[in-house]
């Protein structure tokens, strides 16, 4: 049956608070935006939809940091730097930082205890004076004229307000508030298709020393499964053990919606099924993880988190969409606001394919150019993290949160230069902007890594 739409009566909404920069997003790319512009003396609000930061790692508990380092000629580096430095190191004083790992013998990843990233995030913003506002979900925007946003519209537990702001930050992954802006898009390939979300979960009482190296074993007791009829979501698993060794994560699931395409986030029908899909599989895999993994016999289900794990939505149409070609080519840009130093990393259908800059031949990374965080035709909003101007592919790398830390903290800085010289936020002098962010420790690639 066809609803007829429902007529809801005008009103008044009442406002928040007024702010030099509203951040939406908490994630990586929302904590280093914030953070980088209340560091410059700016009032700042950042917006969360749950009750802790940290975004998909948290939320969907990824519980690792990917791109953060590159191979740079052979040897692995860390070229992310500036305000992830400092949450790293709150995060290590609370126990909660491993050293990095190895991933596929080509570059490094970082694991960490969810618990301990919540809290040093809430700790950092809040020594920068961010104002945190959590349980808001944005619901629209008022518009001051054509490109200029006036305010966000969110509901809260408190009801509906407006949280008015000179400059707007998007960093909500799915790239809601432009999207409520009129920003252009795109979501998937060519054909559509997204990349696979995952349902993540984490296992204790793992005895460690019978799992050994469980994450090179258990992909191949999966292949003698699997000739034996047992079906998997996909190829391959990672599981890892975490800061304490008789915790594990795992990383195997992959959630179609019913056409069989991969399940999109934006849709609240695909996503409410998606989510009791991914419980599912999860279960499967822990049952096959017990019953056949040495050492996890004894294990339990400690953690499936609280949302699917979503890899991509919508892709802001910005002054520069990042490519596959820039991120297999190492691209240079002469407005580049830092480094992705992380390989194409496409989740398709029951497999991850990826491709790689040249090791040892290259230097590993390219480039992210300030361009692909600047929607056109809009004077105060910009876009970073995994919704910022990407395609597909370049998507598929760029939007680890090492690459999200970079944009959020290039934003946080464009936002204050654009209120400083009272400009729109595409006219800032890129070479001020890159001169604040090598000031405050950011590495832009320019020189040898």
């Amino acid at each position: 049956m066809a609803w007829q739409p429902l007529h809801e009566p005008a009103r008044d909404t009442p406002v928040f608070g007024a702010f030099d920069i509203v951040v939406l997003g908490g994630g990586p790319a929302g904590i280093a935006a914030a953070t980088a512009a209340a560091a410059q003396g700016r009032s700042v609000l950042l917006i969360e939809r749950y009750g802790f930061l940290g975004g998909m790692g948290t939320a969907a508990g990824v519980t690792n940091f990917c791109g953060l380092h590159a191979n740079v000629h052979g040897e692995i580096k860390q070229l992310v730097h500036g305000v992830v430095d400092d949450l790293l190191a709150r995060i290590d004083r609370l126990g909660g930082l491993n050293a990095p790992h190895p991933v596929l013998g080509k570059i490094w990843a970082q694991a960490y205890d969810t618990a301990a990233y919540k809290c040093a995030a809430d700790d950092l913003l809040l020594s920068k004076g961010v104002t945190i506002l959590f349980h808001a979900l944005a619901a629209g925007v008022a518009m001051e004229t054509d490109g200029r946003v006036k305010a966000l519209l969110i509901e809260t537990k408190s009801g509906r307000r407006a949280a008015l702001g000179q400059v707007f930050i998007d960093c909500s992954g799915d790239g809601d508030l432009a999207a409520f802006a009129g920003a252009a898009f795109e979501k998937g390939d060519a054909d559509g298709d997204l990349l696979y979300p995952t349902m993540m979960f984490r296992v204790n009482g793992v005895d460690a020393a019978l799992a050994g190296d469980a994450w090179r074993t258990i992909p191949e007791l999966m292949a003698a499964a699997a000739k034996r009829g047992v079906r998997f979501p996909r190829k391959g698993a990672i599981v890892r053990p975490q800061k304490h060794t008789g915790e594990w994560r795992v990383n195997v699931t992959q959630v179609k919606n019913a056409a069989g395409r991969a399940a999109d986030a934006t849709d609240a029908v695909e996503l409410s099924a998606a989510e009791i899909e991914g419980r599912r599989q999860a279960i499967g895999f822990f049952e096959f993880l017990r019953r056949e993994a040495p050492g996890f016999a004894n294990s339990y289900v400690v953690d499936i988190p609280p949302q699917l794990g979503v890899r991509e939505t919508r892709r802001i149409t910005g002054r520069y969409q990042l490519t596959a070609d820039d991120v297999i080519g190492c691209a240079d840009f002469a407005d580049t606001v830092g480094v992705n130093g992380w390989p194409i990393e496409n989740h398709v259908a029951s497999d991850v394919v990826w491709r790689w800059p040249e090791i040892p031949g290259s230097r590993g990374f390219n480039h992210l150019p300030y361009r692909m965080l600047t929607p056109p035709g809009f004077d105060n909003l910009l876009v970073a993290g995994r919704c910022a101007s990407m395609t597909h592919e370049g998507q598929s790398a760029a939007r680890v949160s090492g690459a999200c830390f970079v944009m959020g903290q290039a934003a946080g800085t464009a936002a204050h230069l654009s209120l400083a010289g009272n400009t729109g936020c595409a006219d800032i002098p890129v070479d001020l902007l890159q001169a604040t962010l090598e000031r405050d420790g950011v590495y832009l690639g320019r020189t040898r890594a």
